[in-house]
């Protein structure tokens, strides 16, 4: 009886000791998630993105990245810190609707402008705010020299600005006011003068929910007394990409791609020139495609222009409709890779635009055409080459003894082209085979040539 009452007692302390225990564990794991709960709110997650320079390629492909790493981080808010005069109607338009579709709260505080597409972007936002200076508005459609465009440009950016107030309950009318000049708005503007808000204004009239001098005292007023900050900053990839977008990098670009390609249709063999077309190529192509104005479609264009090229010169000598298409689809992939258009969309495609990327492409082919023609002149007399070809005179009077000089008693003579003289080739003169250079340009197959001079072991003709 005794043990059995031992046993029992014994078995009575070691349940309630594992019952202390979970309570224990269990208590533990409730102060952990209320910690938790308590540390997780009271510091918020802002997700900081700079829009202080000209609306474009390059700060919308920013925007995109800028929004996945606050999605990544699991931000509470993404506060734009907006200095911006403006600029292209498309991509604001893309960054708009990314604010709009943005499953993160999105705030702009304006440090100084937001002007024309800077506007549009800005009452895309949940929240405005803005330092006391600053200003909001002005946003009719305009061209690089400053005149305003046709009615299609200011009709769409209208509609554009007027559904995008009325999504964040803003006042559509002031927001199209904002475009156009004959649109009057009461108690606001006459007709006659385009809408631009002060900070004062602008809060007046619902455009602006608080003015502030820094982001520290936005986010503190207004809902964030604790918070951490996190600011998008530019790799090294998107600094190299904005530097190879450049008119001037890429007119260079386009003078290799052009003088490469002459080259090598002059110089067959040699290598490196088409080596450094494609490079070339590589370098103008890729950027573009990033920054979202090459489009595949474009590049396509391109290659096909390469193969007609190479069809006329390797497969159908002459110049033909093969070389004719080749260079048209090359100059117009390369002028149209420049040049904002949405597929075959070119309606919100500036003329200026259109006018900038024609001229730098024609002046970069015509640089590269006779860049090419100088190298070629000058190549035999580098130092690289100097020793790789033979330079000693061998002298009759030093006991050398000449070769046949049947090549020299041959000017004068007649005969046809065997091959295209491109501008060379072999001809055939006498029913024999030779090679030859044509003095000037090109030379069909099958024409009448005379033998005009023997020069470097060559013959040069010209046609009959």
């Amino acid at each position: 009886m005794m043990r059995t009452a031992i046993t029992l007692l014994l078995s009575f302390l070691l349940f309630l000791v594992s019952n202390a225990q979970e309570d224990t564990v269990s208590a533990v794991s409730d102060t952990t998630v209320l910690e938790e709960e308590l540390v997780r709110p009271s510091t918020k997650r802002v997700y900081k993105f700079d829009v202080k320079e000209e609306i474009g390629p390059p700060v919308w492909r920013k925007m995109q990245q800028a929004f996945e790493e606050a999605n990544e981080w699991d931000a509470d808010l993404i506060l734009l810190h907006m200095n911006t005069y403006g600029g292209m109607v498309t991509h604001a338009d893309s960054m708009r609707t990314k604010i709009l579709n943005s499953k993160i709260p999105v705030w702009v505080f304006i440090d100084n402008n937001a002007a024309s597409a800077g506007a549009l972007i800005s009452i895309a936002c949940d929240s405005i705010y803005m330092r006391k200076g600053a200003n909001i508005g002005a946003a009719t459609v305009v061209n690089q020299t400053g005149e305003q465009m046709p009615d299609k440009y200011q009709s769409y950016m209208r509609s554009t600005m007027r559904s995008t107030a009325e999504a964040k309950g803003r006042n559509p009318e002031i927001a199209q006011a904002m475009v156009d000049a004959s649109l009057a708005v009461d108690g606001v503007s006459d007709s006659g003068k385009v809408i631009t808000f002060t900070a004062s204004e602008a809060m007046t009239h619902g455009f602006c929910e608080g003015m502030h001098e820094s982001v520290d005292e936005v986010l503190k007023q207004n809902g964030f007394p604790e918070y951490e900050v996190k600011t998008y900053e530019v790799s090294e990839l998107e600094t190299f990409i904005g530097w190879m977008i450049n008119p001037a990098v890429s007119g260079v670009l386009i003078m290799i791609i052009i003088g490469g390609i002459y080259f090598e249709l002059q110089s067959p063999g040699i290598g490196f020139p088409i080596a450094a077309s494609v490079i070339a190529a590589l370098l103008y192509f890729t950027p573009l495609y990033l920054e979202g104005l090459a489009e595949n479609w474009e590049i396509i264009i391109f290659l096909v222009g390469i193969v007609l090229v190479a069809v006329e010169v390797f497969v159908l000598p002459g110049f033909g409709v093969a070389g004719i298409a080749g260079i048209a689809f090359i100059m117009s992939s390369l002028i149209l890779s420049l040049i904002n258009n949405v597929g075959f969309d070119f309606e919100m495609t500036m003329p200026t635009q259109i006018i900038n990327a024609f001229l730098t492409v024609l002046l970069a082919t015509v640089g590269g055409f006779f860049g090419s023609i100088y190298l070629a002149q000058k190549f035999v007399t580098t130092s690289m080459m100097s020793s790789m070809v033979l330079s000693s005179v061998q002298k009759k009077e030093d006991g050398f003894v000449g070769v046949d000089a049947k090549e020299h008693e041959m000017i004068g003579k007649q005969g046809i082209t065997f091959t295209i003289l491109r501008p060379s080739g072999k001809v055939e003169i006498d029913g024999d085979i030779y090679d030859a250079t044509a003095l000037t340009g090109y030379i069909d197959k099958g024409q009448s040539i005379q033998v005009v001079k023997y020069e470097t072991a060559q013959l040069f003709v010209r046609k009959a």
